[in-house]
């Protein structure tokens, strides 16, 4: 691998590292909300989950869906907890108790050091109810909806300042989903009226569900005819499985994923072509993960009950190379990915779980995305990369070697983060550090297992976790390493003082 400074893909931005929310399974309740825990504080929150979470160092959390918010009545979840109504969710077959809602996510998002990307529902409901959200939430007052909110507790506006503009509207499975032209309309509408209340916010327009949508690209350009000087991002959203056990192919799919980003931005800049703006639309990647562990048993759970296990994915050490991979992918595109959210956060799909009235544990996917959270900050930089190759049966050509680097100017500090994708070897890693000989290896921090199956639990919450003392050296600007074979790797340098 070659670095030079000047090389420079983007400033990263810190929302690259957000996450999701939903209020899905035990996600919030059991999740975020347990009061009976012993580690529950005077609003029920539970301390062990937030301390979990601040490890994370994520800067923005997606709420309360997801699926969820095409059939929420965000009022259900305001005022005194004695009058909120009892739910049926029809996207998730469950009872919403609404204990939680607008205001308390405020306050934990507060609690965990994280701001609200707040997302309206487009399914059920429309322009009216959008603009009454962003009142009730981001007014001072003197208002109907910001005196509401006051009058329950809340003098102060939360002042979210990112919003989605409803969820996967084009989904079958979504409720109230639209046609491109019908979704364009009402997010066009909704967007205007938001901005008027308040100026300052930004908003996502609903891109395809999946780049495997029939309608995916005639999508994208159909809503952003409508939406285009209205919005500031389009979402994408991703899940990779190994259904077929075929890890090298599930290591490659990140190929796809890069090829997903490149197409929408390619989308997007037609827009911008054919209206003649000035504006460049930038991504929120606002859903993706590892998902597939938990589908079979998802459809034993009984319905109408309130927050089931759902969705609750063991993941192994395979599938933190992937996150790791994926997290890769976004850094790669900084210049247009500002936002990105690992789907979810607690039990559901998530990289933190918890037992009811028991511990809370870090799963293994739970060390990549801390890793580049805390490390990923500053400028992404453009590696030019040499790599043995292998074949899948979906892709071709797929380098061992994933990795991007990062510069943090204001700590004078380096990172190189690479996934070794052969689960027959190591690696042996060179990196020329053009512009940087003057820099010293501070950490090479190892993520691997023997079994690329293994697991954290509750019983054995440290199975999988990484080490330090991989061995980088650098000399005369020359970073020399081996990367173990399925592994994921943060070699930290810094300027010698």
């Amino acid at each position: 691998m070659i670095l030079e400074k000047d090389y420079r893909i983007s400033e990263i931005d810190p929302r690259v590292y957000g996450s999701f929310v939903e209020h899905l399974g035990r996600a919030v309740y059991g999740g975020v909300y347990e009061p009976g825990h012993p580690t529950a504080d005077e609003q029920g929150f539970r301390r062990d989950v937030l301390e979990l979470v601040k490890e994370l160092n994520t800067p923005i959390i997606r709420y309360p869906g997801g699926n969820f918010v095409s059939g929420y009545n965000w009022e259900d979840g305001i005022g005194p907890k004695e009058n909120r109504p009892r739910r049926l969710d029809l996207a998730w077959r469950t009872v919403e108790t609404n204990e939680v809602g607008v205001n308390e996510f405020a306050d934990w998002a507060k609690k965990a050091g994280s701001e609200v990307m707040m997302a309206i529902n487009l399914g059920t409901r429309g322009v009216d109810a959008a603009r009454n959200i962003v009142e009730y939430c981001n007014h001072p007052g003197g208002s109907y909806y910001s005196d509401l909110r006051k009058s329950h507790g809340y003098a102060e506006p939360h002042g979210f300042k990112l919003w989605c503009l409803g969820n996967e509207m084009d989904g079958p499975w979504q409720i109230g989903a639209k046609t491109a032209y019908e979704y364009g309309r009402v997010a066009a509408e909704s967007a205007k009226v938001m901005k008027w209340v308040d100026p300052s916010i930004e908003l996502v327009a609903c891109g395809s569900s999946n780049i495997a949508m029939p309608t995916f690209g005639e999508w994208e350009a159909t809503i952003l005819d409508h939406t285009y000087e209205h919005v500031d991002y389009v979402s994408l959203h991703t899940y990779y499985g190994n259904r077929d056990n075929d890890t090298p192919n599930f290591l490659a799919r990140t190929l796809g994923m890069d090829e997903f980003i490149n197409s929408v931005i390619a989308i997007c800049d037609y827009i911008k072509a054919k209206k003649r703006s000035k504006k460049t639309l930038h991504l929120s990647f606002d859903e993706w993960n590892v998902w597939f562990h938990s589908n079979e048993a998802d459809k034993k759970v009984e319905p109408w009950t309130v927050a089931p296990p759902l969705l609750e994915d063991v993941y192994t050490m395979e599938d933190a190379l992937l996150v790791g991979s994926m997290l890769i992918s976004l850094l790669r595109r900084a210049d247009r990915v500002k936002v990105a959210c690992i789907a979810q956060l607690i039990n559901v799909i998530a990289p933190i779980m918890t037992q009811n009235g028991g511990p809370a544990w870090r799963q293994t996917i739970f060390y990549p995305f801390m890793h580049a959270s805390l490390y990923g900050r500053g400028v992404a930089l453009l590696p030019v990369i040499k790599s043995d190759k292998y074949d899948t049966k979906e892709f071709t050509d797929v380098p061992y070697l994933d990795s991007i680097a990062v510069l943090n100017e204001e700590k004078d500090e380096l990172t190189i983060f690479a996934v070794n994708r052969n689960i027959e070897g190591g690696l042996d890693f060179t990196c020329d550090l053009r512009g940087f000989a003057d820099y010293s290896v501070v950490e090479h921090i190892v993520l691997a297992h023997e079994d690329l199956k293994a697991v954290n639990t509750a019983d054995n919450p440290n199975n999988v976790q990484p080490t330090a003392g991989g061995g980088a050296k650098a000399d005369a600007g020359k970073l020399t390493a081996l990367l173990p074979k399925a592994s994921w790797n943060v070699i930290r340098l810094a300027k010698r003082s």
